[in-house]
């Protein structure tokens, strides 16, 4: 039997075409390509190659319509047995095609081909075509005479024209040597045989009934090489008078070949010609051929040789007709509706019906296709008695191409696993290969096809978990447990085929999909096998091979982590000055409180992030088998290209799962699809969709799928979790922040007062060049003040600098009911710590970047967000001093109050105070009457009480602010009094005494008085706050110095880093010059002159600093000692156009005379040897 044959197979002329000499396979292929095309050769086309020898016995040659048909055998084929039977068996032309530049050698060419043409007895027209000859060759004599036909180097359409004549004088040859063979037979007494005849000695009887039969046999081939040479008429006639010779013999297979010959000379006769009638006819007379074929079986030759492959395939032919009929008939009819010529809108609605309509042509040839299973399956039925192999094999392909083309795809892949199994019943690796593409192509019936052979996904990952319903056949089609079983042998046999053919990536694509799609119908022996299998797939696999399938882990995702509250990203308004009010900040999360009462839009949360700027997303892994799955590698799945991702590795213990997280940094701006992960695992690299272990769970959900990975190895139920939309913005600014000599906890007492430096540092690549401090929360009253000017002077703030901010607090006042004051009123040994949640406020830092596009922005463009920074303040709030009691001290003895604060009464708003002479100071100390009200002064009486367990030490300070008014008669100083400090023991009360200047006596309540005070002996605590006068523990000197160096030993030999402090402690920005000296144990300068023993590196003389108000800068240098043993570092500075405030606070006694802070010595050891 034959593949691909068809009614019209026997009008067909076989021609080899044969590689002669070295030609390269690629130019082989390339001039077989050209030469293909000229399958059809029509007969006009011929005639002036064809000269008439004598009267041609194809009287009805069609010359105007008819044609010759040529099937090029490429490579050649063997001889076959039964040419004598059907003509078209017979390779009747041979065709050679040589590379010249390959083979300078013509002669040796000429010879090679006419070996060649030797294996084809039966070829009447030989011709080898040698391509791009050189000039010596053109002139060579030794080929001239031969079948060789040189083509001169030229384009390609010319070499074309060259070859279509040369095709069109071999067809004129051709027909010429079929009248010669048709003459000769009709006078030539030739006896045909064919294998069904006996090979022994002929009887006398079978002599005679071998002439009986031979003239109708005669006629029977002279009808085949009438077919051949394009003129059915003819050979429709001798056909005739074949079958009438045949039936009287009783030659039953000469006669079913003759009626064969017959249909086929009537579908040429009749070409493009469609009617029922035809159809009938040609039903007809084949099952007139299949009948026959049957009758001619011979018991005696059952063993050697049988007729069955030939009824077979008069089987096929008929079935492959009336497949193709159908399909025809429904253009034809169209065709017909249309006046035969088809415009441009009528194509249109043809193929708007094709696609509108795929099941139009299917439902068309309903009526044929009953006919046509019929057909097919008494084929299958058949082809279990076929002795050959071969001929099974052809039998089970064409009825598998059949049943494709119906559309019954599973009958189809059921009889391509059937020539399957008879490909890997050899025992060779090109039977292995075969029987491996077979196979492949029907993994898209079983539901168990390669993602790489599938349609590609354009849904760029997303998810059907998300609300959306999905089609109930997009799971079916992943998971059908139905059809487990026999899926799971499909796949088997398609690794067996995979190992046997030596094709490593594909027995590891078939072991992937096995494992798991069917893990759970594995036993474990089995899992450690395909485990086997992958390993040793892989060990034979390049690094780095890529496999469109993956096996395990199973890999969901499972969250995208909320942005920390400092990385919060703000949308940019900027038709207002306030940018960031009305919008809300990114990330993952369905409500914040900051997003209260707005609006959402889309069906998908929305998530930024910012190049450069590293981010995370959590997956999780199951391994549902029972062997350890060891992961290489795994990382993010950036189809956007916009994100460099960075693989891990994690191992997974059997029937385990874990959630890892994985990072990566965005690149570029743009949108990003993240659609799975990468990851390499048993040698191969593989992408992990998030789609389809969603639609896998969904399918579990709904009984469709075997299991659920995930639940089968304990992990805990997870809604599916949303993908949201993410885009990546530009650089933008980033500020950290953090507590200085703190974890962001301060432990207050009631009414305590406290000053805490918060760094913000610029951790982005963009500097900051807009921000704004607001407050947030709770007890927002409990921020006395944030220096929200030393941020703006600081900006724009670059990347890698630092800026710190003073954020002054106040302890508010337990409840009477808080619970946790009242426990610790009455235990001793406790705190009252305030842990009620959202207690402490926030400040909030709205900062943000350069716009991109300088000037007025422009309509529709999207500027930069900018961002917000959360400072969350955990005030723990302690009780503290307790008030009991306060009066005004009613005497009239002097009050010794001070030098300090005697001399600072002189001073006035804007000069030196005028004292009347008339009047004594001391007077206004004297004279008291607390009913009164008096611009003198007055001793205020505070008694406290220490209910705690700490010990408190109070000093009192007085800080008094200047009115912008002024003819207000009050002053601003401030003045430390030198009275020694209170100690208030625990559980003790102690009495303070505090004097007032111009002060009346209001109504005295419980809101006039705040306490405060610091514990442990620390000095610098509140006391006391009344209305605007704040009493402060400050430095009454203006600047201080203090020096400072880098914590541990000091060696000599080695550069120490060392740094001065410098505090001003006026409300005034104070100009400096520093410098600092280093003296040895004799008192000697070591830094300076001839003998210096220390060397350094920056600046330690003439150093102009700046200073703003209560703040504070640092010098920092480096010392190099020489000689070890004991230094005193010392750092003094001199305050440049003081004025006269600050003079008055320095006690100068002339305008000239330069105020001088000098810091306390700092001692260091150094040591080492000389």
């Amino acid at each position: 039997m034959e593949p691909d044959a068809s009614i019209e197979t026997s009008s067909m002329i076989r021609v080899a075409v044969l590689p002669i000499a070295s030609i390269p396979p690629l130019l082989f292929q390339d001039y077989a390509a050209m030469l293909l095309r000229h399958h059809t050769v029509s007969l006009n086309s011929i005639s002036s190659f064809y000269t008439e020898h004598q009267k041609s016995p194809f009287a009805n040659q069609p010359w105007d319509s008819g044609s010759l048909r040529f099937k090029f055998m490429l490579g050649g084929s063997p001889p076959s047995p039964w040419e004598d039977f059907q003509s078209n068996r017979k390779i009747l032309a041979v065709i050679g095609l040589c590379h010249c530049p390959s083979s300078p050698d013509l002669l040796s060419v000429a010879n090679q081909f006419t070996a060649a043409c030797k294996s084809y007895s039966s070829s009447l027209v030989q011709r080898c075509f040698a391509f791009c000859p050189g000039d010596s060759q053109l002139e060579e004599e030794s080929c001239k005479g031969s079948n060789i036909v040189l083509f001169p180097p030229a384009d390609r359409q010319t070499q074309e024209f060259h070859l279509q004549t040369m095709v069109q004088d071999i067809a004129a040859s051709l027909l010429m040597e079929f009248e010669k063979w048709v003459l000769q037979a009709e006078s030539g007494g030739t006896i045909l045989k064919t294998p069904l005849d006996s090979q022994a000695s002929l009887s006398s009887e079978e002599v005679i009934k071998a002439k009986k039969r031979r003239l109708g046999r005669a006629q029977k081939t002279i009808g085949d090489y009438c077919l051949l040479a394009g003129s059915p008429v003819d050979a429709n006639a001798h056909y005739s008078t074949a079958l009438e010779l045949t039936r009287l013999t009783a030659d039953f297979f000469w006669h079913a070949g003759a009626m064969e010959g017959s249909v086929c000379a009537l579908l040429i006769d009749r070409m493009g010609q469609k009617d029922p009638v035809l159809e009938d006819e040609v039903k007809y007379r084949y099952n007139s051929v299949i009948l026959h074929y049957r009758k001619s079986f011979i018991q005696d030759n059952a063993q050697r040789v049988s007729p069955l492959s030939f009824e077979l395939e008069a089987t096929l032919k008929l079935a492959r007709f009336l497949c193709r009929y159908s399909t025809y008939s429904f253009m034809q009819d169209f065709c017909c509706w249309t006046s035969v010529h088809l415009d441009v809108f009528k194509w249109k609605i043809f193929f708007f019906m094709c696609t509108v309509f795929p099941y139009a042509c299917i439902f068309i040839r309903r009526e044929l296709a009953k006919e046509v299973v019929e057909l097919l399956t008494a084929a299958a039925d058949g082809a279990t008695s076929l002795i050959d192999a071969s001929d099974k094999l052809v039998v089970y392909v064409e009825i598998a191409r059949l049943f494709g083309a119906l559309g019954y795809h599973r009958k189809a892949a059921f009889f391509s696993r059937q020539v399957a199994q008879l490909y890997l019943q050899q025992d060779n690796k090109l039977a292995a290969i075969s029987a491996m593409q077979v196979l492949a192509m029907t993994t898209k019936a079983y539901r168990v096809q390669s993602r790489a052979s599938s349609e590609p996904s354009h849904d760029d990952g997303q998810t059907y978990a998300d609300g959306r319903k999905m089609h109930h056949y997009s799971i079916v089609s992943l998971f059908e447990s139905q059809w487990s079983t026999l899926q799971m042998v499909v796949l088997r046999e398609i690794l067996l085929s995979a190992v046997r053919a030596g094709d490593p990536l594909a027995a590891w694509s078939a072991a992937a999909r096995l494992l798991r799609s069917y893990y759970p119908l594995i036993t474990p022996a089995g899992q450690n096998g395909l485990a086997s299998a992958l390993a040793n797939s892989a060990v034979r696999l390049p690094l780095g091979t890529r496999c469109g399938d993956p096996a395990l882990p199973f890999i969901r995702l499972h969250s995208f982590p909320l942005h920390s509250s400092q990385m919060d990203i703000v949308k940019r308004n900027l038709a207002r000055e306030d940018w960031w009010v009305g919008s809300a900040p990114s990330g993952p999360f369905i409500y914040t409180p900051f997003s209260k009462g707005e609006p959402t839009h889309g069906d998908k949360q929305e998530l930024t992030w910012v190049v450069g700027e590293p981010v995370q997303v959590l997956v999780e892994l199951a391994n549902p088998c029972g062997f350890e799955v060891k992961v290489d590698s795994i990382y993010l799945s950036v189809h956007s290209n916009n994100l460099d991702a960075f693989p891990v590795s994690v191992n997974l213990p059997p029937n385990s799962s874990k959630v890892i997280t994985l990072s990566g940094i965005p690149t570029k701006e743009g949108p990003v699809s993240i659609p799975g992960c990468i990851v390499h695992c048993f040698g191969v690299i593989t992408e992990h969709f998030f789609k389809e272990v969603d639609n896998l769970l969904i399918g579990a959900t709904q009984g469709l799928v075997l299991s659920d990975p995930f639940r089968s190895c304990g992990a805990a139920k997870l809604k599916n979790a949303h993908v949201p939309n993410i885009s990546v913005v530009p650089p933008l600014p980033l500020l950290v922040s953090h507590v200085v000599g703190g974890d962001s906890s301060v432990m207050l007492y009631e009414g305590e007062i406290r000053d805490v430096w918060i760094s913000l540092a610029n951790a982005g690549t963009v500097p900051v060049e807009q921000a704004h401090i607001s407050f947030s929360g709770k007890n927002q009253d409990s921020i006395v003040s944030v220096a929200s000017e030393t941020l703006k002077s600081a900006l724009p703030l670059k990347p890698g600098a630092e800026v710190k901010i003073c954020v002054t607090l106040k302890a508010w006042q337990l409840g009477i009911t808080d619970p946790d004051a009242a426990s610790s009123k009455g235990v001793p040994g406790t705190s009252g710590k305030q842990v009620k949640d959202g207690s402490s406020p926030m400040l909030l830092i709205h900062y943000a970047g350069q716009l991109i596009n300088s000037g007025e922005p422009q309509t529709g463009s999207v500027p930069p967000p900018g961002r917000r920074l959360v400072i969350p303040l955990n005030i723990c709030v302690l009780q503290g001093l307790s008030f009991v009691k306060a009066r005004l001290l009613s005497m009239e003895i002097p009050a010794r109050v001070g030098e300090t604060y005697t001399k600072l009464v002189q001073l006035e708003s804007d000069a030196t105070e005028r004292v009347h002479g008339s009047e004594r100071q001391s007077d206004r100390f004297m004279k008291i009457d607390p009913y009164r009200g008096s611009w003198g002064l007055r001793l205020l009486e505070l008694e406290l009480s220490n209910p705690t367990d700490v010990v408190f030490e109070t000093s009192v300070s007085l800080d008094m602010e200047r009115p912008n008014n002024k003819d207000s008669s009050s002053h601003c100083t401030c003045a430390e009094f030198g009275d020694p400090k209170t100690r208030i023991d625990k559980e003790c009360t102690a009495r303070v005494l505090i004097p007032l200047e111009h002060f009346k006596l209001p109504v005295l309540d419980g809101s006039f008085l705040v306490k405060g005070s610091q514990n442990n002996g620390n000095t610098g605590g509140q006391v006391l706050a009344s209305q605007k006068r704040i009493l402060r523990l400050n430095s009454m000197h203006p600047l201080k110095v203090n020096s400072l160096g880098s914590g541990g030993s000091i060696n000599a030999h080695d550069m120490t880093a060392m740094e001065v402090l410098v505090r001003n402690n006026t409300k005034e920005t104070i100009k400096i010059d520093l410098s600092i000296t280093c003296k040895d144990v004799a008192g000697e300068n070591c830094i300076e002159g001839d003998k210096a023993t220390v060397l350094w590196e920056g600046v330690l003389t003439g150093i102009g600093k700046e200073v703003s108000p209560l703040q504070e800068i640092r010098h920092v240098f480096s010392l190099y000692f020489l000689i070890p043993g004991e230094y005193t570092m010392s750092a003094a500075a001199v305050i440049d156009d003081a004025n006269e405030v600050l003079r008055a606070r320095a006690r100068t006694r002339s305008s000239d005379e330069p105020i001088f802070c000098r810091g306390p010595p700092f001692h260091v050891r150094v040591n080492g040897t000389a």
